[in-house]
């Protein structure tokens, strides 16, 4: 007799701790019988009972907070697990999205220590995140699914993802040009093999309400055809008194060809309109050498009337995959994606530490596209004793940036912190109105290949190299061209050890460089529409990663090197030295008893200017040297289906100027939470509650360098789904 477990990710599947036992007392229980029917059969006469192979179908629970058997795709690394990832990565599941009621990028990584909170829930700031203190580029750092999208001023709809991935680190190998901070991406809700209809239901401070839908299921014969819809509309008044209209439409199809090809396929659209959106705040005026006193983003003495933010998001992707045989696979996929934003912005320039500011109205406008196709070989060979896991294939990537030639950036009066910000500019119309010109074009055709080889139970080693060839061109309003850079045979190795102490405990050394995208110079420095060259870093790092039945931990050591791009003493945004980030990242989590979930990380960081003509010496903008985050759940064993949660994450002080004359004070976050299963009419019900910033702290948290951000207050979400 034979039991087997196939894992499978159907999250209203039987859970394995209950299947196994009950699997295990069937087949002992026929057993049993067959053995008293045989002392009662002559000897010759008995026959040794045949039993039917069992398949037992589940899902395996993580008892753990870091989710290390969680999948991650890995690009041109294919998919592994966490576990067995050669550097450092965060998985955040759509339980800890739900649980955690998360408005904007930096709440889904609440938790993780190497990353800190730049991002804005609404508006150009949405997605900026420093993770290990390098900033991530909304050009080349996000993905959907591995395939690329335009973050910037699009914050997604995060309750239509299965989960959100972080590879930390440098990425060029895995995905192409990207920074050396890591790359963030979102994984779509896919057909599942049981059916989902879940209905929810929130309500978040001051008054806004969303309504979102969730189905899923199979259909036709054998099943062969699979869907997921989701869809979510939001309205209402946030607690900085702005206003807010969301919808949001995603869809995944898939069909079983034959049992050895499949097809899929992964829509996303959505329009945001918000009203009254929180500034942008500019300190390269300031004198002196502190920020003046912080305030809460919720009161009307930074926004003046008649901004306005709207964002248009499009997002497609399809996708082939053959099975060649039990070893082999073969896939390929398309996929385009679009952004479009228009934006009446408050522009807040600090001249001083009482809190004076130049008031600036940006009313601008600016469209994105990617167009992104790959092929990818993945399989397993041996040699002897020697077993290789391939992975090989090639892409072919165009990004195209319009901007607004008849934009307007002015001053449009002064204010003061401690006075309502009085000041109104209306847009001067349609996106369309701007003058719209194609400002960059950028082109990126890579070849890649990597093989891990296992040398024995216990060790292996990675090798892959990525070759780019990189054609970027920028033009000016009239559609000449001002710049270029062409680069062909683009090299971007990686190199890995790894070693297994324990069949899931392992040690790693790994070795990556990435090529980032220079910056397309912005209109508020001197040097004005430059498309600068592209930037090379190298990452080395060290690690560990155990997960056991009740305990979960990682450990890092890594240091990268990244040219240097700031701007001087002359307002120009220039690439010159080099950066060097160290530091060591410690994280745990364990399950104490059958009510308690514990974890929390820290992350050290140094991080300094080392070679270049300015700031040598002096602590890299954006890099605090402590990150500290815990996190803890608490089943209520007198109230079955209740659960209490908390987390909270300290960051240290941060240089806002590489010259380091104006240090960012330190701050503390402290979130509480909520959870509730029932049965309401017969239906599984589900009650969330979340309070963010619950001691409703004033700070100013860092964006990018000179820019700033007024903390969001205290608020509280509100959630009901009710599963049909």
């Amino acid at each position: 007799m034979a039991i087997t477990t196939t894992q499978m990710n159907m999250e209203r599947q039987i859970p394995l701790r209950l299947l196994t036992p009950l699997a295990t007392l069937i087949v002992t229980g026929f057993s049993a019988g067959q053995s008293a029917l045989a002392r009662d059969v002559a000897p010759s006469a008995r026959a040794v009972p045949q039993l039917p192979e069992v398949s037992v179908i589940g899902t395996r629970e993580d008892h753990t907070l870091q989710h290390l058997q969680s999948p991650v795709l890995s690009g041109a690394l294919g998919t592994r697990s966490k576990l067995e990832t050669p550097f450092s990565s965060t998985v955040i599941i759509s339980a800890d999205i739900k649980e955690r009621q998360v408005n904007k990028l930096g709440d889904v990584f609440m938790t993780d220590a190497s990353v800190s909170d730049n991002s804005a829930a609404y508006g150009a700031w949405a997605n900026y995140l420093t993770v290990r203190g390098l900033p991530l580029d909304w050009q080349n750092s996000f993905r959907i699914d591995g395939k690329p999208f335009m973050s910037y001023a699009t914050t997604l709809p995060y309750e239509q993802f299965e989960r959100v991935d972080l590879l930390k680190g440098a990425t060029g190998f895995m995905y192409g040009f990207g920074s050396p901070g890591g790359l963030v991406n979102y994984v779509t809700k896919k057909p599942t093999n049981g059916p989902v209809r879940d209905v929810t239901v929130g309500y978040q401070s001051k008054n806004l309400w969303h309504e979102s839908v969730d189905l899923g299921g199979r259909t036709g014969d054998n099943d062969r055809f699979g869907y997921r819809l989701n869809a979510t509309h939001q309205e209402g008044t946030l607690y900085n008194n702005s206003t807010l209209n969301r919808n949001s439409v995603s869809l995944a199809l898939d069909a079983r060809l034959t049992d050895r090809l499949t097809w899929d396929f992964q829509s996303i659209y959505q329009d945001i309109k918000a009203s009254d959106t929180e500034p942008t705040i500019y300190t390269g005026l300031l004198t002196g050498h502190n920020l003046p006193s912080a305030v809460r983003n919720d009161n009307g003495r930074l926004v003046g009337d008649g901004t306005h933010f709207n964002n248009a998001f499009r997002f497609y992707s399809t996708g082939l995959k053959y099975k060649i045989s039990p070893d082999w696979t073969l896939s390929t996929s398309y996929s385009q994606s679009s952004t479009q934003t228009r934006r009446n912005e408050e522009v807040v320039q600090f001249t001083d530490e009482l809190g004076n500011y130049n008031d600036i109205r940006s009313d601008y406008g600016e469209a994105y596209q990617f167009n992104f196709w790959q092929a990818m070989l993945q399989g397993r060979v041996q040699t002897g004793a020697i077993q290789h896991d391939i992975v090989a294939g090639a892409s072919q990537q165009s990004q195209k940036n319009d901007y607004a030639g008849n934009g307007f950036y002015q001053q449009i009066g002064t204010g003061t912190l401690s006075m309502q910000n009085t000041n109104t500019y209306q847009s001067v119309g349609t996106i369309h109105s701007l003058g719209m010109f194609r400002g960059a074009e950028i082109a990126q055709k890579a070849i890649f290949a990597s093989d891990t080889v296992q040398l024995s139970d216990r060790w292996s080693i990675l090798g892959g190299l990525r070759y780019t060839n990189y054609d970027q061109k920028a033009f000016g309003p009239g559609g000449a061209q001002t710049s270029s850079y062409n680069k062909n045979g683009v090299l971007t190795p990686t190199a890995a050890l790894m070693y297994k102490l324990m069949p899931q405990t392992m040690a790693y050394a790994s070795y990556i460089e990435s090529l980032e995208q220079g910056s397309s110079v912005g209109s508020r420095y001197a040097n004005h529409g430059a498309q600068l060259d592209p930037i090379k870093s190298r990452q080395y790092e060290i690690g560990i990663k155990s997960v056991q039945e009740r305990l979960a931990a990682t450990a890092a050591l890594f240091r990268v090197e990244r040219k240097t791009e700031y701007p001087n003493v002359a307002n120009e945004i220039v690439q010159d030295g080099l950066s060097v980030y160290q530091g060591a990242e410690v994280g745990a989590s364990m399950r104490l008893g059958s009510y308690w979930d514990i974890g929390g990380e820290v992350m050290l960081l140094n991080a300094t200017y080392e070679k270049g003509a300015d700031n040598i010496g002096n602590r890299v903008v954006g890099a605090p040297k402590v990150v500290a985050t815990t996190q803890v759940s608490y089943r209520v064993p007198q109230i079955p289906g209740l659960k209490l949660m908390a987390n909270a994450k300290y960051t240290s002080s941060t240089m806002l100027r590489p010259s380091n004359d104006v240090e960012m004070d330190s701050y503390a976050v402290f979130n509480v939470g909520a959870s509730y299963e029932t049965t309401v009419n017969g239906y599984d019900t589900t009650l969330r509650l979340a309070a963010h910033n619950i001691t409703n702290q004033r700070y100013w948290t860092y964006q990018y360098a000179d820019y700033i951000k007024a903390s969001d207050p205290r608020s509280i979400s509100l959630t009901a789904t009710a599963q049909f």
